[in-house]
């Protein structure tokens, strides 16, 4: 069945198009039923990941990554961080680099042809990932452990188990009940990477993928593969001793599907990952800046995630409604609170007022009273784009003489572009402070 790539908010149907784009896609019906029952056991838990529009069409929600239906259909969606033509590649290439820096991972360098593969679909390259990094732990040696035996035999090894062999039946004299250990790579963390190697072996249709997958097969083929997925996880080891495992641990999660936000019901689960946008985009801007400021000669910096320590009001002796913007930026004595939105504003569109949304403004309003005693800069990010690319100024949003808003793109793209954000802070600063002089 051929796989469908389409991006955020596209549309899927079982009725027939005339061919397939990143806005609209045609899935089969057992697919789609499929999606309507996982649509609805996210409902369930306060989660959005579709809504459906008629018996043949639903729109999907702003959720990105990987789903594989019981059927076969491998459903990839994109960032929809372009409105103009095919953007396949870009995207994702965007999508790996957010995913790379919410997991914390390292992609691995490999010397062959892969100089990232950045036009496989994300499925294949998760599976290449896991594959490198289970190459490389192979080379270096897999982690043996001491493992207790206790089995009837017809010699002597080990222990006695005496109480047994007392109760032995008459006939059976001959038969010793032994205890003994074995030195065996029979441990939970090895089982759960068989598992997934077999997972690969069965799923790859990359010819790269499917001979390396094949040749760690035959240099595991008498290690058995894990029977309880979540057991083994939950008695995976993080000790010194298994240091060399922790980089392949996230890739192997991957291909066992345990980054879906709710677990698929039914036996069937396929290589399956979902990540909300929004969370994706914030992580990497909290990263940027964080690294940008570390870079940052001659002025003590930091970013601080997730604040959490004030609420909008008291009721009754109690606070009530707590505030989380989703970043602060000090800066030596200055300092500023930051919110990210996944959304594509417009900067010539001013009639619509950019795209911007009235409750954001009433949300960081009362972040500014809040943390900053309505006194100082806020800041709204957006990711910049071609109707918004980075170094557009909207100008202040003024709530009070003391306390302004600022609206500023994020160039996901850039390099420098945490930096950029920084200076442009910065120089609001100076000009403020030559205006009161």
């Amino acid at each position: 069945m051929q796989p469908v790539v389409v991006r955020e908010y596209a549309r899927l149907t079982t009725a027939a198009l005339a061919h397939n784009t990143l806005d609209a896609a045609h899935i089969s019906p057992s697919a789609f039923s499929w999606l309507v029952k996982l649509g609805q056991q996210f409902k369930a838990n306060g989660l959005q990941l579709l809504q459906l529009d008629d018996q043949k069409w639903l729109r999907l929600d702003n959720y990105v990554g990987v789903l594989e239906s019981p059927c076969g259909q491998v459903i990839e969606i994109l960032p929809k961080h372009r409105v103009e033509g095919e953007c396949k590649q870009s995207a994702r290439k965007l999508l790996r680099k957010l995913i790379l820096n919410a997991m914390q991972l390292k992609q691995r360098e490999t010397g062959h042809t892969d100089i990232e593969r950045f036009d496989a679909p994300l499925p294949e390259w998760l599976m290449a990932q896991f594959l490198t990094e289970l190459d490389s732990l192979v080379k270096r040696g897999m982690r043996f452990d001491y493992q207790r035996i206790e089995e009837p035999q017809r010699f002597l090894r080990g222990q006695l188990d005496v109480v047994k062999q007392l109760r032995q039946p008459a006939g059976r004299e001959h038969i010793f009940h032994i205890r003994h250990d074995i030195f065996t790579a029979d441990r939970p963390e090895n089982r759960l990477l068989k598992a997934a190697l077999l997972k690969v072996c069965k799923t790859t249709q990359d010819n790269d993928n499917w001979r390396l997958a094949h040749e760690l097969q035959s240099l595991l083929h008498e290690l058995p593969a894990s029977t309880d997925v979540q057991s083994d996880f939950n008695a995976w080891r993080t000790d010194r001793l298994m240091a060399h495992y922790q980089g392949i641990k996230p890739w192997c999660e991957f291909v066992l599907s345990q980054h879906v936000p709710l677990a698929v019901q039914g036996q069937w689960q396929g290589i399956s990952m979902l990540f909300p946008m929004e969370r994706l985009f914030e992580s990497y801007v909290a990263a940027e800046l964080e690294a940008a400021v570390q870079r940052m000669a001659g002025i003590k910096g930091e970013v601080n995630t997730q604040l959490a320590s004030k609420y909008l009001c008291i009721h009754r002796g109690k606070d009530f409604f707590q505030l989380k913007p989703d970043l602060q930026l000090k800066l030596g004595s200055e300092r500023w609170i930051l919110d990210t939105k996944w959304k594509l504003l417009d900067a010539k569109d001013r009639e619509n007022k950019y795209g911007l949304s009235q409750q954001d403004f009433y949300q960081l309003f009362a972040y500014g009273q809040n943390y900053l005693g309505g006194e100082g800069t806020l800041v709204l990010i957006y990711p910049a784009w071609q109707k918004y690319p980075a170094g557009t100024e909207l100008g202040e949003f003024r709530f009070s003489d003391k306390l302004t808003l600022l609206v500023m793109p994020f160039d996901l793209e850039a390099q420098d572009a945490a930096k950029d954000l920084i200076l442009k802070l910065q120089q609001g600063i100076k000009h403020k402070l030559q205006q009161v002089g």
